[in-house]
């Protein structure tokens, strides 16, 4: 699953580790593993899990890789992905099964009042990505509409049942009592809940959203896939993916720390000055075609391009917000919320440093 979800997976991430990590080396694990840069030198392996690698909102793991900057930048990272009802790319990382986790920032404060020290390293996303798609025919094209609706998320306790639930409070209504969540997945699962009439609405990504728009299922009631509508809809910008680690791992690892983060900053400047099908065209073809056409992959990655930031950099307030939806969703009770220490959750020291070398201005 992409989105935060409910704190008890860890007991099942710690039952999987020795599975996941025997999928490959670990630098925590001290395997002595690595792969010949450039000049033939033998690089560090960091490995890496991302929350749906396929979706467009984490598609700059998969583009950091395919463009070759983690080598050039001298790390060799393993990329893996998360499935559907499997561990969760933040639980494996905290449990010791990767290094580094291609998830939300929300996850760092979740893991905090736990007890777990784990920090942003990088904030990749400004916006959730998100849309909220209402069936064709259910008149419904604000959240002061939602009212003995039932509304289709990723699963009860995840990012997408936080941000139905915060966006339905600033419509004032009740999240306990005005709507009804369903757990509808993604893809076609999601699909399905509309057309079975099981869900008025679902939230969901790209490219789902352009699945559902073509054939006339759904139409956009909310866009939350820039740092724009984050500001209007939500009242901020959303810090969204990024690169967590536990801040032991960090302090072991701080050159493999900065070399992920020159190369995912590199990748973000590729973005903001290539046009989609320029970044499409790098992509593995399976996560432009699954379930679209190559067109469609790209005119629905040129319309939410802007979801991307543009040097890494944590924007103002943005880690208040994250933790206020949270609340929302339940997944932080008010007085945890207080205690948070956010200058622990993430760090703006490497990126400034990856700033410099890609002469990006803040």
């Amino acid at each position: 699953m992409t989105f935060p979800r409910k704190l008890g997976a860890m007991a099942t991430a710690i039952a999987l580790a020795a599975t996941i990590a025997a999928c490959g080396s670990s630098s925590r694990a001290g395997s002595g593993a690595s792969a010949s840069g450039s000049h033939g030198a033998k690089l560090p392996r960091v490995t890496l899990m991302v929350g749906g690698i396929d979706k467009q909102i984490y598609l700059e793991y998969q583009l950091a890789q395919d463009l070759g900057y983690f080598k050039k930048y001298g790390v060799d990272v393993a990329l893996s992905t998360e499935q559907q009802g499997g561990v969760g790319a933040e639980t494996a990382m905290v449990s010791g099964s990767v290094d580094l986790a291609g998830a939300w920032y929300v996850h760092a404060p979740e893991f905090q009042v736990q007890g777990k020290s784990v920090v942003d390293l990088i904030n990749l996303g400004g916006s959730p990505g998100e849309r909220e798609m209402c069936a064709v025919g259910s008149g419904i094209h604000t959240p002061a509409q939602w009212k003995h609706k039932v509304l289709g998320v990723t699963d009860l306790g995840s990012g997408t049942d936080g941000l139905t639930k915060y966006l339905a409070a600033r419509a004032g209504l009740n999240p306990k009592t005005d709507i009804s969540r369903l757990a509808v997945g993604a893809g076609p699962t999601a699909v399905a809940a509309l057309q079975q009439h099981k869900a008025q609405c679902v939230m969901t990504t790209q490219p789902t959203v352009a699945q559902l728009e073509q054939r006339h299922i759904a139409y956009t009631m909310a866009n939350l896939a820039s740092a724009s509508a984050s500001k209007r809809l939500l009242g901020g910008v959303y810090p969204a993916a990024g690169v967590l680690a536990l801040t032991s791992w960090v302090k072991a690892h701080p050159q493999e720390a900065q070399d992920v983060v020159d190369a995912l900053v590199a990748t973000l400047h590729y973005i903001a000055t290539h046009s989609a099908a320029q970044i499409a065209a790098h992509m593995p073809a399976k996560y432009v075609t699954e379930g679209v056409s190559r067109a469609t992959y790209i005119s629905s990655l040129a319309a939410d391009k802007s979801q991307f930031m543009p040097n890494g950099l944590m924007p103002a307030g943005a880690p208040q917000l994250a933790v206020a939806i949270d609340r929302a969703a339940g997944v932080l009770t008010p007085a945890q919320a207080k205690r948070i220490d956010y200058a622990t959750t993430y760090t703006d020291k490497y990126v400034k440093v990856a700033d410099r070398l890609e002469h990006i201005h803040p």
